[in-house]
């Protein structure tokens, strides 16, 4: 049921307006929800979220991954965790030799610790996706994307004692991932990436991965893929660019990208030029690592610049940069209220210029 009903209002939402917003997956956790959590309170939050976002004008809102924060990990807010400590073959207890072994096996100096040290083939375990889609489901109100963290970064975070090669690893990752998004009830499925954009020598391997995920989503599913440089307090994590990443975007099987742009030099948005047509554009145009909100006029301008850059027609959907989750609610219900408001502030614009000249 859910399924036909978020397909059949994409459709509709994508003849309604020729540019969708939307946001990319975490958002602020109430404070209430923080001082007295409960299944209760994470569905009643996740109705607020839900809301929050459809009266603000984004057509294609997420859930906000409210289920998902752990304070006790800052680096990534618990998103990794959530994936890998519940799948079989994990496991979560390790002591000082282990740490340091993972320090001289990775280059990830924002992450000191491991996610998880895998002893044996990856599995399910108790990795239940579809429960968490199922809850945002019956509160979301309309369609709405789940997101999951890519197969690479989550390889990335774990010290392997079992497969003994790193793209064994990878693809035992990705392999558990798509038998969790078979079936899933929403509109969108969006696979979140923040650390190939730092390595991009791994490129094959990562859409490899990647691709194993996005093949496996239901084909009325809109696939979705998200990529940024990271953010922790509003600092830049992978250094490179998008020119570099161009050929492995290309290679995605993905309806379209979710890319960080607001935050990144004009350099990465001609880059952009060279995505093969097939693939829509996302174009972020709300800067999540600052508490500064953007006016809708901000907003229109920098669609207008992206459009002339890239043609008309490119552009699909605009959004923040990242998810939410570092800033205060305040500055986010603020800054995805601009966001709507100049994407109709620069559609009004471009029809009255349209019909000035029809």
């Amino acid at each position: 049921m859910y399924m036909s009903e978020n397909l059949n209002t994409m459709q509709k939402l994508s003849r309604d307006s020729t540019i969708l917003t939307t946001t990319v997956g975490s958002y602020p956790l109430p404070d209430w929800l923080v001082a007295a959590p409960s299944e209760t309170a994470v569905v009643d939050a996740t109705r607020v979220i839900f809301d929050t976002q459809r009266q603000a004008g984004i057509d294609l809102p997420t859930d906000g991954e409210l289920y998902r924060f752990d304070i006790n990990h800052p680096e990534t807010n618990g998103m990794i965790e959530y994936f890998v400590r519940p799948m079989g073959g994990t496991r979560a207890d390790f002591g000082r030799t282990e740490v340091e072994e993972f320090r001289q096996r990775q280059s990830m100096d924002f992450r000191a610790k491991p996610a998880a040290v895998v002893d044996d083939a990856l599995s399910e375990g108790s990795l239940d996706l579809l429960s968490d889609c199922l809850r945002a489901a019956t509160v979301a109100g309309g369609p709405f994307k789940f997101t999951l963290t890519s197969p690479y970064m989550l390889a990335r975070t774990l010290l392997d004692n079992y497969y003994g090669d790193f793209e064994a690893l990878l693809m035992g990752v990705a392999n558990v991932l798509a038998d969790q998004v078979r079936g899933l009830p929403c509109a969108c499925v969006q696979v979140d990436e923040a650390n190939i954009p730092g390595n991009p020598e791994d490129g094959p391997i990562a859409a490899k991965a990647i691709n194993t995920v996005l093949d496996a989503i239901d084909p009325d599913t809109e696939r979705a893929v998200h990529f940024c440089f990271g953010n922790y307090g509003g600092q830049t994590i992978q250094h490179g660019a998008w020119r570099a990443l161009i050929d492995f975007l290309n290679d995605l099987h993905t309806d379209h990208l979710v890319l960080e742009l607001a935050h990144r030099p004009d350099d990465d948005l001609v880059a952009l030029k060279e995505i093969d047509p097939r693939i829509k554009l996302g174009i972020g145009v709300v800067d999540i690592k600052i508490n500064h909100v953007e006016t809708a006029e901000q907003i229109a301008r920098r669609l207008d610049h992206a459009e002339k850059e890239l043609g008309p027609g490119r552009i699909a959907f605009i959004h923040p940069d990242c998810g939410f989750w570092m800033l205060k609610r305040s500055v986010a219900d603020l800054k995805i209220t601009a966001l709507a408001q100049g994407r109709d502030l620069y559609l009004g614009k471009a029809k009255a210029t349209t019909d000035e000249h029809g």
